[in-house]
């Protein structure tokens, strides 16, 4: 199917077993995308932390097919991914972090299982809900392993919130103008 679509990234493709959904993503899936991300940077920022990412790329298994989160970022192992523009696991490690925003209540978290990518978080209905990799399954919990200082899905419904009344630029401004003022000495 790769083959097929070459880089092109629309429709979204989604494949399980015996099935291959075709996504048109709406605005505010794009929206929702698009803040988490922001967030994801500002706090990694925030932190001097260096990292890569990407949007979307196809994560595929020849077993399994594939999956196209909406953002993936390479946070522990982003010197693996470095500048390359091609991804070729298994020779490359799948993502720390893969952000999957659900509009249509049809995303499962289990669809990163074969992957085993360490954290999902997956948002739904204006929340956002973490999950890590334990052991051979995903368990929701209460904070990222990355950002275990921060509610991080208490900042997504504050940032959504200040989104929504003063723009998606001017919720993230404050936002990095927030954590400015937390390191300040």
């Amino acid at each position: 199917m790769r083959s097929i679509r070459n880089d092109r990234s629309v429709p979204r493709l989604k494949f399980r077993p015996g099935e291959i959904l075709l996504m048109s993503p709406l605005p505010k899936h794009g929206r929702d995308a698009h803040l988490i991300a922001g967030i994801v940077t500002a706090l990694l920022d925030s932190d001097g932390r260096n990292y890569e990412a990407f949007t979307p790329i196809t994560l595929e298994r020849a077993d399994v097919g594939g999956i196209e989160p909406d953002y993936s970022f390479y946070i522990d192992r982003w010197q693996a991914v470095a500048g390359k523009e091609r991804l070729q696991p298994p020779t490359d490690p799948w993502p720390d972090l893969v952000v999957e925003v659900d509009v249509t209540l049809y995303s499962d978290v289990n669809d990163y299982l074969p992957y085993r990518i360490p954290e999902v978080w997956l948002c739904r209905q204006g929340r956002l809900l973490i999950y890590l990799l334990v052991g051979e399954a995903y368990q929701l919990q209460p904070t990222s392993r990355f950002f275990a200082a921060v509610d991080v899905g208490l900042l997504f419904e504050s940032c959504l919130q200040a989104a929504d009344s003063l723009g998606m630029g001017a919720a993230l401004q404050q936002l990095r103008s927030r954590l400015r003022q937390n390191r300040a000495p």
